[in-house]
């Protein structure tokens, strides 16, 4: 479905830049993220009865423009004494790098960019505990908290920060709190997931890509917000006589051109493959596409737990299972078991029959990274791959033996 939309979006060629330029282009677009919100069961005032809705092309995107406005809001309501130089912004270590990168972009020094620590005792999420210390000690120092990055399924393991606990945190302050579910929002269409975004009521923005769990083509990133009059503010063109068109103007507001929503003027017609695929599939049909990786990802880790020789390093939330081998019956270093676990990934990747993984480093460990998420992969799929992690692992362990003894 995500397929062809794509195609009849080529075929059709419309530029949706403004109300004006398409109409139905614009509403379909409005109808079809409000459908998508509310079967994440996100509440009213994120929709655009409440809020705003809108499409774009990645998460990166979307923590740009929102970093963006939450920042020429702030300088707005401190005054002309306070400059970007005086903003902080926080996130965890676990957070995506991406994060980071837009406050780059945004004009956020390094030094003004806060990754707190989250360790395995919180599982891999940010402690609300500290971040209260640290933006305490900022604002105390003449600092203005601005700005926090909040996740829903981290990078690294798809840890769940505790968006409740955080929104306490930062409202104090006025800081904007914006979800980052870039994954794991997906399967919020699942409501024994729902509890897990506890709170989402007090961020001021959330984004998630369709195009990641939802089987919407890339690239595809639905974002809600709170204030979109915000995100106009910073990024509107209102000045730009050409593109203006007092004919499409509505007296109660309710027009949206949203190439004042975005970071470029031009924008694709994403909403009609979401619609398609929304169509097609139906919330039911999308919630059996998650809980079917979920449940095959669950029998990977039961997997890897009934081999000695592996440990499950995170715990697994959704489809995503984080594990690294192990000698159960030596005494290693840290580096050594590391560089054990970089020569598995690299021999299973290379292979061309098992499964392509990936990797990260968490808490100084170098990890595995199994994920499930392709419409194509069946359980037999999951037990063959186990099944080449498994060979090689005899295989190499053996040969780690052998060098030992020389």
């Amino acid at each position: 479905m995500g397929a062809l939309g794509e195609a009849l979006t080529a075929g059709i060629n419309v530029v949706p830049f403004t109300w004006a330029a398409s109409p139905a282009a614009t509403e379909r677009e409005i109808v079809v993220v409000d459908w998508l919100g509310k079967a994440l069961h996100l509440p009213k005032s994120l929709l655009f009865e409440g809020g705003g809705v809108t499409l774009l092309g990645t998460s990166s995107e979307a923590i740009l423009c929102v970093l963006v406005a939450a920042r020429d809001r702030k300088l707005a309501e401190v005054g002309e004494g306070r400059r970007v130089g005086h903003l902080v912004v926080y996130c965890s270590d676990q957070t995506h790098f991406a994060f980071r990168k837009a406050a780059h972009v945004a004009g956020i020094g390094n030094e003004n960019s806060c990754a707190i620590p989250a360790g395995s005792q919180d599982m891999y999420a940010l402690p609300p505990a500290m971040l209260e210390a640290t933006m305490k000690a900022d604002a105390e120092a003449g600092m203005t908290p601005l700005f926090l990055c909040a996740s829903i399924g981290t990078a690294a393991t798809t840890a769940v920060d505790s968006i409740h606990e955080l929104c306490a945190v930062a409202s104090p302050h006025g800081v904007w709190v914006h979800v980052d579910a870039a994954y794991a929002g997906s399967a919020l269409i699942c409501p024994v997931f729902r509890h897990l975004v506890n709170g989402v009521e007090d961020v001021d923005s959330l984004s998630m890509n369709p195009h990641k769990w939802l089987l919407s083509n890339n690239d595809c990133c639905a974002l809600w917000l709170k204030q979109p009059s915000a995100l106009v503010a910073a990024l509107g063109t209102d000045d730009d006589v050409i593109l203006k068109d007092t004919a499409a103007t509505a007296d109660d507001g309710m027009l949206v051109d949203y190439k004042d929503w975005q970071i470029s003027l031009t924008r694709r017609f994403r909403a009609l493959k979401v619609w398609l695929v929304l169509r097609g599939y139906g919330t039911d049909g999308l919630r059996d596409v998650v809980r079917a990786h979920v449940r095959m990802a669950a029998a990977f880790q039961d997997m890897v737990g009934a081999d000695a020789r592996f440990e499950v390093v995170a715990p697994r939330v959704f489809s995503l299972v984080c594990f690294r081998l192990r000698r159960p019956t030596m005494t290693t270093t840290l580096p050594e078991d590391n560089e054990l676990n970089r020569r598995l990934l690299a021999e299973v990747n290379a292979t061309g029959e098992g499964p392509y993984m990936s990797c990260a480093v968490v808490g100084g460990a170098y990890v595995l990274r199994f994920a499930v998420g392709s419409t194509l992969t069946e359980e037999r799929h999951v037990r063959d791959a186990w099944k080449v992690v498994q060979e090689h692992a005899t295989l190499i362990l053996a040969s780690s033996m052998q060098n030992m003894h020389a």
